[in-house]
């Protein structure tokens, strides 16, 4: 499908700075008091992962909102999509992943780019009180999301509408060079601080099955993934999961409207995360590259909604029929 128009957005000179636009909603935006309504799902592998609902009077039309890398249902831009969205008669399910809801999981296992089981999990046990349901993923919840349309593991329930995702790391392996790079080592570690002290708590619980002297050598999110979320969910290393679990190499395969967002001045995507050729080749996928946005920023001022959230709406709206 040719690109989509994506020059409508323009911020102020100062905000068209890839960082700048990144941090400055993290910080400054004002936090939509959402009166969330939590439920707990337990898994068939005896855990958990929790979910904050926001239900309108109209039960037709869910969406499923798929946090980043750390993030939660909390997040500044989970609530700012979810406030968009619920003013338009959207059901809204932020899932948040094994471990990011505030209380750390049981079992060893946590998330990551590729994890689509509770996802699919979530869906199978909703389904039935919706007619439509979109998911809109962020950042890994981007990766999940097409990863989970595309990659054929599960039949994907027909009241799936539409999916969006968000500053979308679809290449893996260069994302993860990516962010080794010396301008993004603020944000290295900073999800390195959280992910260290989850597998600290993990310690705890599993003494004899988590080996703790290898953290103070991790140094970088490939040296984590090459330590821990590959040996904890099945992978041989980073290189395997990276393979495994980007979505790039899915995008060909989805056969439900996609759309992906991705800012040309994001410091965390290589040029191998803009998939032009796929969305030439795929009628059904629909990519967006303003030349500014940064990492799931697109600050927005005059609106309460920013603008990738408006143009989440907009795909969402055309494909549905209630």
């Amino acid at each position: 499908m040719p690109l989509l128009e994506s020059s409508s957005y323009r911020p102020p000179v100062w905000l068209r700075n890839g960082h700048i636009n990144t941090i400055y909603p993290y910080y400054f935006r004002k936090k939509s008091l959402l009166p969330y309504k939590r439920e707990r799902f337990s898994t068939p592998d005896n855990d958990f992962y929790d979910v904050d609902w926001l239900l309108s009077e109209n039960k037709k039309r869910l969406c499923i909102l798929l946090h980043g890398l750390e993030g939660s249902s909390g997040s500044q831009y989970i609530r700012g999509n979810a406030k968009t969205l619920t003013n338009h008669e959207f059901n809204i399910a932020a899932i948040n992943f094994r471990s990011c809801s505030g209380e750390i999981n049981r079992q060893l296992k946590m998330y990551h780019s590729g994890f689509t089981e509770d996802l699919h999990h979530f869906i199978q046990n909703v389904e039935a009180n919706f007619d439509e349901i979109f998911l809109c993923g962020f950042s890994l919840g981007g990766n999940v999301a097409m990863k989970y349309a595309g990659d054929g593991v599960y039949t994907l329930s027909p009241k799936i509408k539409a999916i969006a995702g968000v500053s979308v790391p679809c290449d893996l392996r260069a994302g993860s060079i990516k962010i080794m790079e010396r301008k993004n080592h603020f944000y290295e570690t900073k999800f390195l601080e959280t992910l260290l002290n989850k597998v600290k708590i993990k310690h705890q619980h599993h003494p004899d099955r988590i080996d703790i002297r290898w953290l103070s050598k991790v140094k970088t999110l490939w040296d984590f993934d090459d330590r821990f979320t590959s040996s904890l969910h099945g992978f041989q290393d980073a290189e395997d999961y990276y393979h495994t679990c980007n979505s790039k190499q899915f995008l060909s395969h989805i056969k439900i409207p996609a759309l992906i967002i991705n800012a040309k001045d994001d410091t965390f995507l290589p040029e191998s995360s803009y998939p032009y050729d796929e969305a030439k080749s795929n009628e059904n996928l629909f990519l967006m590259t303003p030349k500014y946005g940064g990492h799931v920023g697109f600050t927005t001022f005059g609106t309460d909604s920013y603008w990738n959230e408006t143009n989440v709406l907009k795909f969402f709206m055309q494909y549905s029929m209630i």
